[in-house]
């Protein structure tokens, strides 16, 4: 949610984003409307009101003669304040179902367009060129295969399609990887914080989530809550309807836990093994800062996701995601993707948002400071979603036999292992 006053003082920057989304601009004119309509309206009803205040002082003074007539004044008062505080309460509404529809206003200098319209700022590390080693690399689910880490058929038979079990060296992997992200967002100064993947609707609202996104989320209608997509929705409904101590911002936290996803848009796309799944464990970083520290925090958060990348040695790129494929939160989002040799291309692996005040006055989220009190602006950014980081792990450290080496800094959370062997080379 906005600040309504940009509707008066700035229509036309809203509109421009707006458009920068491939977004109707009229959304910004009925907004406007009404705003006049709800403001107008309270105004009728708080001048009854006070008229009707006033006007209970003088019947408690009034004789016995003039008494009668200021009832009947009365009673025909309180029934036109009855009825400007339910039109009071329906531009009101009318005004909330609008702006909950109002994605945040994207920064100015974030890129026009759509999906493919995204520009690559920084490349890190050289892809392998297979070619010249001799050999052609296989996918991640082969090399899952091989190595007995991914299992894709038990997975279906258990819970349906885009499912998976991982098993063995797939398994020691992930819990690997968690351990590792874990310490190194400790040694970044986040508090570690395990969430509910479950939450009530006014968190996944809050949060921007039954938006544009509604169609990925997985809702239980009998008890009124909502799978997680990502733990981003339980770190920022964490504070949600609080007052912060200014003093005490920035707050950065780290969250684990599972992720549930529809992938509803996503039919036909990525059928093969793990790239694209309901479910997952992701490991997540989130930040409650001043507004005018929001930038910056931003790029704290991807330097980050850059070290984490590197450290594991895997190829990728900084890309500046177009306004157009920003989530209805996001005022600019970046995303980190890697290397895949089996594709041929980089995929996306992490993503870190500034959603500005978006969040915080959807979640009534303030800190109060010198200057009094006001929303805090909210990040977040993933450090490690599971499933894409083995396949990043797996296809860029693969050998010709089917092994894979472990990146050195994984090796102490899988008690030294240096490389997970082919089941056959492991059983002879």
């Amino acid at each position: 949610m906005i600040d309504p006053r940009l509707l008066r003082t700035d229509p036309d920057g809203l509109k421009r984003s707006q458009e920068a989304r491939g977004e109707s601009p009229e959304l910004i004119d009925q907004l406007i409307e009404a705003d006049e309509d709800r403001r107008a309206a309270i105004a009728t009803f708080e001048n009854l009101r006070a008229e009707q205040k006033q006007l209970g002082r003088e019947v408690a003074q009034a004789t016995d003669q003039t008494r009668p007539e200021l009832l009947a004044k009365a009673r025909s008062l309180a029934e036109e304040v009855k009825q400007a505080e339910a039109g009071s309460g329906v531009a009101e509404a009318r005004f909330t179902e609008l702006m909950m529809l109002l994605p945040n206003p994207v920064f100015p200098d974030v890129p026009r367009g759509g999906e493919d319209d995204f520009v690559v700022v920084e490349t890190h590390g050289t892809p392998r060129d297979f070619a010249a080693e001799g050999f052609t690399p296989r996918d991640h689910l082969e090399l899952g295969e091989l190595i007995g880490g991914i299992d894709m058929e038990r997975g279906t038979k258990i819970s349906g399609s885009r499912f998976y079990v991982l098993r063995g060296p797939g398994a020691l992997l992930e819990l690997a990887l968690t351990q590792y992200a874990v310490s190194k967002a400790v040694q970044w100064g986040l508090t570690p914080m395990l969430v509910p993947a479950l939450v009530k609707p006014e968190a996944m609202e809050g949060t921007g989530f039954l938006g544009q996104a509604a169609q990925d989320v997985y809702y239980l209608p009998a008890d009124d809550q909502y799978l997680v997509g990502t733990s981003e929705v339980a770190l920022a409904a964490y504070h949600m309807n609080e007052i912060l101590d200014a003093d005490h911002l920035p707050l950065r936290y780290m969250g684990y836990s599972p992720c549930f996803r529809r992938e509803a848009g996503s039919y036909g796309k990525d059928t093969r093994g793990i790239f694209r799944v309901h479910w997952f464990d992701k490991v997540e970083m989130f930040t409650y800062c001043r507004v005018e520290d929001s930038v910056a925090e931003h790029q704290r958060l991807l330097g980050h996701e850059k070290d984490f990348i590197a450290s594991l040695g895997i190829p990728f790129q900084v890309l500046d995601v177009a306004a157009g494929d920003l989530g209805l939160s996001a005022a600019r989002k970046y995303d980190c993707y890697g290397w895949v040799p089996s594709q041929q291309k980089y995929r996306e692996i992490t993503s870190t948002s500034n959603c500005t005040q978006f969040q915080s006055r959807r979640l009534n989220i303030r800190a109060r400071g010198a200057d009094g009190v006001g929303p805090v602006a909210t990040l977040n950014g993933t450090l490690c979603a599971m499933p894409r980081m083995i396949i990043m792990i797996l296809e860029n450290n693969q050998q010709p036999d089917g092994s894979v080496i472990v990146p050195e800094v994984l090796r102490p959370y899988m008690g030294g292992v240096e490389r997970l062997e082919p089941l056959e080379a492991a059983q002879a």
